[in-house]
């Protein structure tokens, strides 16, 4: 599948409903980085009059997943991916257009290519930042990727 923002939002719609219903879309993905928006609305508002931390956590959360998906896809491999740990930091009230971005890609082919080569299990930090119309951090989430060559049948 070639990954583009067109394929992947449809891909939330029907495998992620609730990321798409609060208006979580990917907007631009290239070999090292995705950015995902999502504006503040109704329909992901906390009673702060700010967005909940829950839509800010599935669009962090996919820009990351994005550029694993993407470089399992290119390394031809069967491999499983799991989060299996995560931290959030929150600085700013999350309010207009919040764009999450994860500029990991480099880091992530290494130790892609390291679980091919070694077949060991391999654990990655990958790190998705949140910022408004301004340019201002609201929020910056830390995934701990788990990755796996799976075993052939």
């Amino acid at each position: 599948m070639t990954f583009t923002p067109r394929k992947l939002n449809w891909f939330l719609l029907f495998k992620i409903p609730s990321a798409y219903l609060s208006g979580v879309r990917v907007k631009d993905i290239t070999e090292t980085s995705v950015e995902v928006g999502v504006r503040f609305q109704w329909i992901n508002q906390n009673p702060f009059k700010s967005m909940y931390w829950a839509t800010q956590g599935m669009a962090s959360e996919l820009a990351t997943g994005v550029l694993m998906m993407q470089e399992i896809a290119k390394s031809k491999k069967k491999i499983s991916m799991l989060v299996v740990g995560q931290q959030g930091e929150f600085t700013k009230k999350a309010v207009g257009k919040i764009s999450f971005s994860c500029v990991c890609g480099e880091e992530l082919k290494k130790a892609i290519a390291k679980t091919i080569a070694t077949g060991d299990s391999e654990q990655i930090t990958l790190v998705s930042e949140g910022t408004d119309e301004s340019g201002a951090i609201v929020s910056k989430f830390h995934y701990n990727w788990s990755i796996k060559l799976k075993a052939k049948a």
